[in-house]
């Protein structure tokens, strides 16, 4: 029995893997995206006459105006990608699969098809769009996550590897824009990506639960083709990180192209590097499991943590406003403090390991 639903299981990882890497973070690779507004004239309203001459894609002091209209396109969209989490994971808990996914698909497709039918006399459509292509975005990714529960050991490797997936997405926008070069126009290639939300729909009343995918795995668990969900409480967090937009220097639209490319490219390599902290859980001991397994509200846990750092992603409109300006654009002090704060980071695992070790010090102590 387990042999003959180990298909169906494969094909839901192989998919669901799939659908974070082509939907889920595309937002992340807004640069490249830019970089094509930019000569779809898109805002160029805002740039001074003799920058319209010669071309906005170099980031000149003349179209400061048009990279800060972009730069607060782009931070709504991160922030509504973290803070929308929390409500999103809500969703996901109280009204499980089937119901997430299909709000994830609407939004979805939606940003898309706005998204495809935007000129630069509406590009004010754009802050609609995007949020809600990363709020749909994001809950592909939650809803995904929970495959890993259908894999016992490799759990935790699984999914890393969709937020690694999650973060390599952002190539997207850059094989958009390469074939943008190519002659294949932005309206062109935001139809397809909005057909493919037929794909979405049948992935999830074919391969996906209705309900949740519990962990641990009971015996004869069966889903998707195989119908018959079983209720089951949710898992572990995993938190994923977020970047910063490119700031664009002073320099030709050749440039801008290849330095876009080289930023989207290092992105893609989340997908490659994500699992090994998954491998590194699953090779360790659960001691805590028993506990574990009767309080936990994954959706609302990955999403609390998703709003809070929707916080802090709200201060990139004022850090790229302040190397703009003030620093006029040298970035090199905000490199450093970011550089520090991140420091700070090595904080948690010190508290875990110092938490574990007082509870392995006193196991009378509930």
């Amino acid at each position: 029995m387990q042999g003959r639903r180990l298909p169906l299981r494969v094909a839901t990882l192989l998919t669901g893997l799939l659908e974070c890497l082509g939907f889920a973070g595309v937002l992340f690779g807004w640069a490249s995206l830019v970089f094509v507004f930019k000569t779809e004239h898109y805002f160029e309203e805002l740039c001074e006459p003799n920058a319209r001459l010669m071309g906005n894609a170099t980031g000149l002091d003349d179209c400061k105006a048009q990279d800060e209209r972009f730069s607060l396109i782009f931070t709504l969209a991160s922030f509504m990608n973290n803070f929308m989490t929390f409500p999103t994971g809500y969703i996901f808990d109280r009204f499980k699969t089937t119901v997430a996914r299909l709000i994830a698909i609407f939004l979805y497709t939606s940003a898309t098809l706005t998204i495809a039918f935007t000129s630069a006399d509406s590009a004010v459509l754009l802050f609609l769009a995007m949020p809600m292509l990363t709020v749909g975005g994001i809950l592909f990714l939650i809803t995904n996550l929970q495959i890993g529960n259908l894999f016992g050991k490799q759990r935790s490797t699984i999914i890393t590897m969709y937020n690694g997936a999650f973060d390599s997405s952002s190539s997207v926008f850059l094989i958009i824009k390469l074939l943008y070069e190519q002659g294949i126009s932005l309206r062109a290639s935001f139809i397809f990506i909005s057909v493919c939300s037929a794909w979405h729909v049948g992935r999830t009343f074919l391969l996906m639960p209705r309900g949740h995918i519990p962990y641990p795995l009971p015996p004869n668990y069966s889903y998707g083709l195989c119908s018959g969900d079983g209720p089951g409480e949710e898992e572990k967090k995993t938190v994923e990180s977020q970047k910063l937009e490119l700031s664009e220097e002073f320099i030709s639209p050749k440039k801008v192209s290849t330095y876009t490319n080289a930023f989207a490219i290092t992105q893609f390599f989340g997908v490659l590097c994500a699992p090994w902290n998954g491998l590194l859980m699953d090779r360790l001991k659960y001691k805590y499991q028993e506990e574990a397994r009767k309080t936990e509200h994954f959706g609302k846990l990955f999403g609390l943590v998703m709003a809070l750092s929707a916080v802090v992603s709200l201060l990139q409109f004022p850090i790229f406003t302040l190397i703009k300006g003030p620093l006029q654009n040298d970035p090199f002090c905000v490199n450093v403090m970011l550089a520090l704060v991140t420091l700070l980071t090595f904080v948690h695992p010190f508290l875990v390991y110092r938490e574990c070790w007082q509870k392995e010090s006193t196991p009378g102590v509930a």
